[in-house]
């Protein structure tokens, strides 16, 4: 019975307002998701957070609505030619592992400390990487930018040349996205540091998506659409995980999956239209806006956990609406980015077969 009690008290009441808020949470990380391929759990978890869903719930049930959504995402692209499945199973397999041993941390951490020390953890382990992956990421595609090479092909990285070349008897394989045969020797602490990742903030797409593309030397639109394959496989195991500890709110899930489902089909259509330098951009963006969002938490959870003078009862409320309203911002950038985007490369789309009209028949 205290089990039962102990479950229920980890979900929040839903309102019409908020089943409204999850909804659009939903349409614009899957508008995200679809686009950079990675999860967009970096909005959907803080999102979830927002409201008052506690940490490992949210994480919980994050990656319970993301594998149905990776999987049509993953479908969607693979008929672009995006996808390279071998890939995406073959670091899957490894992410499995990474999930299954994220997961038993989180929920240690939960049993030790609490709901505020689960808060916690997530939200440094978001600002963290936000931080040391957005900030790559940004700098990255302002390189690419002001080489005026936006429209070239990408250029495989030094490191990812090195690790194509490395030749290991008996681990070697094919893979179509790289066009070269490499070691699964470093694809899998690779694809087990993704899986760690997702279970610990409900996203892998973090490490998978540059470690695809800087590491191993894949284009980055097919490193975005492999990693919803990796995604797909850590969901799976990754749910079933946590909803037998009755940490899955299916509530969540269903309305984020349901707002997800209609964002990724044009996410994933968006890549189509936009130069491979756009979508490191909206990642970057995204990512840094986030980092602020769950940054200005910490100090309320710290409190709680009595390691600092807890906050008076205004401030965290302060926080709270601040952090927010910044999330709110996030979605919304986010959706303009990728909207705007794939608006401008639709027109000069049309523009050109226009053109080419106009001249075969002049």
């Amino acid at each position: 019975m205290h089990d039962i009690v102990q479950q229920a008290s980890n979900f929040i009441n839903l309102d019409a307002a908020q089943l409204i808020y999850l909804f659009l949470v939903g349409f614009v990380g899957g508008l995200v998701s679809g686009f950079i391929g990675s999860g967009g759990a970096f909005v959907l978890t803080p999102g979830m957070m927002s409201l008052g869903v506690p940490g490992l719930v949210a994480v919980a049930s994050n990656m319970c609505h993301k594998f149905p959504k990776a999987l049509v995402g993953s479908i969607k692209r693979a008929k672009y030619g995006q996808v390279d499945v071998k890939l995406g199973v073959v670091l899957g397999i490894s992410a499995e592992a990474g999930v299954l041993y994220g997961a038993h941390i989180q929920e240690s951490i939960k049993k030790t400390f609490g709901d505020a020390g689960s808060n916690l953890y997530v939200s440094v382990a978001f600002v963290v990487i936000l931080a040391v992956v957005g900030g790559f990421v940004l700098r990255d595609a302002w390189k690419t930018y002001r080489s005026g090479n936006s429209n070239e092909e990408e250029k495989v990285t030094k490191l990812a040349r090195w690790v194509q070349s490395v030749n290991i008897p008996g681990t070697m394989v094919y893979f179509k996205a790289l066009n070269a045969r490499i070691s699964v020797l470093f694809t899998i602490p690779l694809g087990f540091a993704t899986g760690m990742l997702a279970a610990t903030i409900a996203v892998g797409g973090f490490i998978g998506v540059p470690a695809m593309i800087y590491v191993l030397g894949a284009p980055s639109i097919m490193a975005s659409a492999t990693e919803l394959v990796i995604a797909f496989v850590m969901g799976l195991g990754g749910s079933f995980k946590y909803a037998m500890h009755g940490l899955v709110d299916i509530r969540l899930a269903m309305v984020i999956l349901g707002g997800s489902l209609f964002g990724i089909q044009l996410g994933a259509i968006g890549t189509t239209y936009v130069k491979p330098f756009m979508i490191k951009v909206v990642m970057g963006v995204i990512m840094v806006i986030v980092l602020f969002s769950r940054a200005l938490m910490v100090p309320v959870y710290l409190g709680q956990l009595g390691l600092i003078q807890p906050l008076e009862a205004m401030t965290v409320k302060i926080l709270k609406n601040t952090s927010f309203m910044i999330m709110i911002f996030a979605l919304g950038l986010g959706a303009f980015i990728v909207l705007r985007a794939m608006w401008q490369g639709r027109r000069a789309e049309q523009r050109a077969a226009q053109e080419a009209f106009e001249h075969a028949n002049g």
